[in-house]
């Protein structure tokens, strides 16, 4: 499922055109937080819960829900892969 939803993205970006209009937001779901990624609008992913951890929670703080979501979008401006590991966890700091 997490790499259909990884080609989508991918195909979003190749599809779009001129300049795109960029924007992380928070969620509040359940016992924690989460967060949207949306280009011109559009939300393209949105995640509930803290990437490779083997048990799913959502982030503690809107903070941390941001600061990978953020990271998550200059992967997605660079035409890299959105993929977050778990050191990319450690590296910001993301509470779990």
């Amino acid at each position: 499922m997490k790499f259909i939803k990884i080609v989508i993205v991918f195909l979003l970006l190749i599809s779009c055109k001129g300049n795109n209009q960029y924007e992380v937001k928070s969620l509040q779901v359940n016992g924690g937080w989460g967060y949207i990624i949306a280009i011109n609008n559009r939300t393209i992913i949105k995640q509930t819960v803290i990437p490779t951890l083997s048990e799913k929670r959502s982030f503690n703080t809107e903070e941390d829900a941001l600061k990978v979501g953020n990271l998550v979008l200059e992967r997605i401006k660079q035409n890299l892969s959105p993929t977050i590991a778990k050191n990319d966890l450690i590296l910001l700091e993301i509470s779990k």
